[in-house]
């Protein structure tokens, strides 16, 4: 984390608190790459990190089996084949606790009744997603999701919220 920080300092890209991993890699990606397309293009083989939910990459396991599909720097499109080891997904959810716990209002919250389904066994499984929200923000040049979305209020407000949060996401971690 400290040579992200170190990099964006450098290259002058912003990341607001907290500056966990997952969030300097996004701002960095985001900047450099999501910014300057214009053709359709796609983002593949996001790092783990990244990607809680989707499986590693058969050849790298650093990085997992996702795209994104990009039209004037703008997400269309989130597609990944699912984790389905129980193992590896109690991991990440793991190691995702500390963002949490950061700040990161973005990070996957520790879901063990999601895990112990996974050892009753997932097939392989895969999807995508192109919901309308994207699309209608493609259409009408919206800056932001939440200047199209329904319900907008489903984000917690205050910092008992988070905080209520980051207490049920730490206790729900079982050994």
């Amino acid at each position: 984390r400290g040579r992200l920080k170190k990099k964006c300092a450098e290259l002058e890209v912003e990341c607001s608190p907290p500056k966990t991993t997952s969030r300097l890699l996004d701002k960095l990606v985001e900047h450099f790459i999501e910014s300057q397309i214009v053709n359709p293009a796609f983002i593949t083989c996001h790092p783990a990190i990244m990607s809680p939910l989707a499986k590693y990459h058969r050849h790298d396991p650093e990085l997992t089996e996702r795209f994104e599909l990009f039209v004037c720097g703008r997400e269309l499109c989130n597609a990944y084949t699912e984790l389905n080891n129980p193992v590896v997904q109690r991991e990440r959810f793991t190691r995702q606790i500390s963002d949490i716990t950061a700040g990161d209002d973005e990070a996957m919250e520790h879901d063990e009744d999601f895990c112990v389904a996974l050892e009753y066994g997932l097939p392989p499984t895969a999807g995508w997603g192109m919901g309308i929200d994207r699309l209608t923000m493609f259409l009408t040049d919206s800056a932001q999701i939440k200047e199209v979305l329904l319900f907008p209020q489903m984000k917690p407000l205050n910092q008992e919220e988070t905080d209520k949060r980051i207490a049920v996401a730490q206790g729900q971690i079982k050994r």
